[in-house]
């Protein structure tokens, strides 16, 4: 997701808006005669009168007395959420949350949804948060907030409702795969302060850092962990259940690991979208073998980073198959107080593969849990399911809920580990990788 602070003019809303008030025709033959090809123009116009027509029945022949404004906002969240599902037009207080919400502070229960078969469906939740704490768990579905049904509501309205007053609290009603009947989830809500950097050891010489978001904070919060253990022999870098965040600080986080090459590249319709961005050598490059842990809640920034890394044969890829959102968001102010989140970009990985609706396949598949050959991976929503997808450009479960990134200790037992079939596969082929690297010295 990327922040634009340039003016933001939505021409055919515009035009009609202004069509409205000022004469629809003698504006729409002005823009008909300035564009080309004329059959397009013609079009254009057309679908600037119909709009402005039946907001002109709407507001003087419906039964009750409707206001513009509202209309207006109303038709801009139907127009810009039937684009794809990451697209939509923000009021004034969704865009404030937003802004607090990349800050790395904001109000809710702490988790992230999408649409998958118009039903609300949780893609991860936030470490530590009071959903986490509830029992919240990636792929739930939740057909009710409160006594309100989700079915067919939008992501927009879902949040307005679990928003509130810090203190107060909601009901989730869920489904979850493989049990028998709805459970009932109280979620008391709470100023959500996302710590999303971890950092842990494990035998001493293996640096274990957890990353649970991508708010404005985590290359200096990784760059401060990097600095604090400088003996560690190796990395395990854990994006499970990491929703994403800003495409700036995933661009970052792989720079700190690399020296050279292109981390991720963007493509879109407008030819000022199609940005390269690529490493820089430093210093400070971390060049200790690494190990890289997803699974189907890892989505977005997550999926830059994971990709990257097994692009540029830096890290090995341990888990399961990602989310798979491979499209890039702008946030572009409308006025002062409003904004659009707009699909405007697919990313490329180093190796030109785009992973919309497909996701990072691991180099090494473990699943979750016990140790065992059954797939986990099912009940989570990928991005192929949510209504509306992107298509992916040709040219291009069960989460284990870590328990000890919050505790005091900083280091991992092996009891701990234990519990957590992936992190002790990344554990036992990162202790390979550091044998090896050794042996080439």
């Amino acid at each position: 997701m990327i922040h634009k602070s340039k003016p933001f003019i939505v021409s055919g809303i515009a035009i009609a808006l202004t069509s409205f008030y000022i004469g629809v025709q003698a504006q729409a033959e002005s823009n008909l005669q300035q564009s080309a090809p004329q059959q397009i123009s013609k079009d254009k116009l057309e679908a600037y009168i119909k709009f402005t027509k039946i907001l002109s029945l709407i507001e003087h022949e419906y039964v009750d007395e409707v206001n513009t404004t509202t209309l207006v906002d109303k038709a801009l969240k139907g127009m810009v959420s039937n684009l794809d599902a990451h697209s939509s037009y923000m009021d004034k207080k969704e865009y404030k949350d937003l802004n607090i919400q990349t800050k790395g502070e904001f109000g809710g229960l702490g988790i992230s949804v999408g649409i998958k078969d118009n039903i609300l469906t949780v893609i991860a939740p936030i470490q530590d948060t009071p959903a986490y704490k509830a029992g919240v768990k990636a792929g739930d579905i939740i057909i009710k907030l409160n006594n309100k049904a989700t079915m067919g509501m939008s992501i927009d309205d879902a949040v307005a409702i679990m928003r509130g007053k810090p203190g107060t609290s909601i009901n989730l009603t869920i489904v979850r795969k493989d049990k028998p009947k709805p459970l009932e989830i109280k979620v008391t809500r709470a100023i959500i302060k996302v710590q999303s950097v971890f950092a842990k050891q494990v035998d001493g010489n293996i640096l274990y850092i957890q990353v649970t978001s991508f708010d404005q904070k985590v290359v200096d919060d990784v760059k401060k962990v990097l600095k604090k253990y400088p003996q560690s022999k190796g990395i395990i870098l854990d994006l499970r259940n990491n929703p994403g965040g800003l495409l700036d600080q995933a661009v970052g986080l792989v720079d700190l690991f690399v020296d050279k090459g292109v981390i991720v590249s963007q493509r879109g319709r407008d030819t000022a979208e199609n940005i390269t961005y690529s490493a820089k050598a430093d210093a400070g490059d971390i060049k200790i073998p690494m190990v890289v842990l997803v699974d189907g809640g890892s989505a977005s920034a997550s999926e830059i980073v994971s990709g990257a890394l097994q692009d540029l044969k830096r890290a090995v890829i341990v888990g399961e198959k990602t989310f798979g959102k491979g499209s890039v968001q702008v946030i572009v102010p409308v006025g002062k107080e409003e904004g659009l989140r707009l699909t405007v970009a697919r990313y490329y990985l180093p190796s030109g593969r785009s992973i919309q609706a497909k996701g990072i396949d691991p180099d090494i598949v473990v699943h979750s849990g016990a140790i065992t050959n059954q797939e986990t991976n099912d009940g989570l929503i990928k991005e192929s399911e949510l209504s509306k997808h992107l298509t992916n450009d040709s040219n291009s479960t069960k989460v284990i809920q870590n328990g000890f990134s919050g505790s005091k200790d900083n280091i991992i037992t092996e009891t701990e580990i234990n519990k957590d079939a992936q992190l002790k596969s990344a554990i036992d082929i990162l202790k390979a990788l550091i044998i090896t690297a050794n042996r080439g010295k």
